[in-house]
């Protein structure tokens, strides 16, 4: 079993910064794809960022630019660096693992999720 806890959301000024992390724990394989999905206020869960486990990355095209995914492979940690935030980022942001338990068989776990809050 995979436990995903995230942590760093809160309130901020248009602007502003948020640096969201997200610690995985347990069977965890060399082989995976991490990323950052999010929720906003009556819409549906979009998918923001992700980075394999060679560090390979991509990102939703509203916050090239802006966001920054990135790894520590031999913590199993992934963590967001969200610069020039704008109210449009307010979401509940989920962190996501994904990973091969056998040939076929696929492995998919997400984290509890962190509030973000931006205000105008």
């Amino acid at each position: 079993q995979v436990q995903l806890v995230e942590s760093g959301g809160g309130l901020v000024q248009a602007g502003g910064s948020l640096r969201l992390s997200c610690e995985a724990s347990g069977t965890i394989f060399i082989s995976n794809l991490m990323g950052w999905y999010r929720q906003p206020p009556g819409k549906q869960r979009e998918l923001v960022a992700t980075i394999t486990s060679g560090g390979s990355t991509n990102y939703l095209d509203s916050v090239k630019g802006r966001f920054t995914i990135s790894r520590d492979r031999a913590k199993n940690t992934v963590t967001l660096q969200m610069n020039s935030l704008k109210p449009e980022d307010t979401a509940i942001y989920y962190c996501n693992l994904n990973q091969r338990a056998s040939t076929y068989q696929y492995q998919h776990y997400w984290g509890q999720g962190t509030q973000v809050t931006v205000s105008s």
